[in-house]
């Protein structure tokens, strides 16, 4: 519409002007604070990415892999034998020595801004094993060699790069040997193993874990771009019976969401993931255990 003097009408150059771009010094603080907050969020309650510094989950993982954490599926079940989880160990489990907290005030803000995003310093209970085990199974070594999970030996030759040794004599205090006496695992915990058992400390000798402690699951590898895969079920556990003599008859379901049940988000996501969560895991150290 324009007046009589064919100048355009006032309340459409308002509305023009109103529509003019942001300064780019305005523009890139703001998008900034969104990504930050978004990166959060999704490290908060989606997904997070974990690095991998030791050798205890051989060659599944190697030193150096980074993997995505799916943080919400156990929210809707519970962990299933075969899936690789992170787990915060219980107190029979020796943490790592980690360095000293900041004590200048810069040092402890940028503490507090790494562990909103994930790239602070690691805790020093957070590991990385797979589930043999789930409430009430019963579960010892060895079946001529074979870790056996309710009377049923497992072919782990999938997943296992190298086991204990079978000669030496079990130990309630160091995983160096691969037998141990049966046990049954509690209600509301779990049964760990790493797959590279000849350095991995699990609770062989460290006990089982309480679900509640279970981070996530570790469902895909996203870093280094050369070793992209998921991080699936193995067969190995298809046919191993249920604890309950009720449902002993079947095998039980072993892989309900292959890919971790983030199918959707995981293409936004996971870039971003991988920037802003970068929780570390730990491996206990010390003269007693073995790295």
């Amino acid at each position: 519409m324009v007046d009589e003097d064919g100048a355009a009408d006032p309340w459409r150059r308002r509305a023009r002007r109103g529509r003019r771009q942001m300064p780019l010094w305005q523009e890139l603080p703001l998008l900034l604070i969104v990504a930050f907050c978004l990166a959060v969020l999704i490290r908060s309650f989606l997904l997070q990415a974990f690095f991998i510094p030791s050798g205890s989950m051989e060659n599944t993982l190697l030193v150096g892999d980074r993997v995505l954490v799916n943080k919400v599926v156990y929210d809707v079940r519970d962990p299933v034998r075969g899936e690789v989880v992170v787990f915060r160990g219980t107190d029979r489990w020796v943490a790592q020595e980690a360095p000293a907290p900041p004590t200048n005030f810069a040092g402890q803000v940028s503490r507090t801004l790494g562990d909103l995003v994930g790239v602070s310093r690691p805790g020093e209970k957070d590991f990385i094993k797979r589930v043999i085990g789930v409430p009430g199974d019963k579960i010892w070594c060895c079946d001529d060699g074979r870790v056996v999970v309710n009377g049923t030996p497992l072919d782990e030759q999938a997943y296992v790069s190298e086991d204990s040794p079978a000669e030496l004599p079990p130990n309630p205090k160091e995983c160096r040997s691969r037998q141990f006496t049966e046990v049954v695992v509690p209600p509301g915990q779990i049964f760990v193993m790493g797959d590279h058992r000849l350095v991995s400390q699990d609770a062989r000798c460290q006990g089982p874990v309480p679900i509640e402690n279970v981070i996530g699951r570790a469902f895909m590898i996203v870093w280094p771009s050369q070793r992209w895969t998921t991080l699936p079920v193995p067969e190995t556990f298809t046919n191993v019976p249920r604890a309950d003599a009720a449902a002993a008859a079947g095998p039980v379901l072993v892989d309900p969401d292959p890919v971790g049940g983030v199918v959707l988000i995981v293409p936004v996501a996971a870039t971003l993931a991988v920037l802003a969560g970068s929780g570390r895991l730990r491996r206990t150290r010390g003269r007693r255990l073995l790295p």
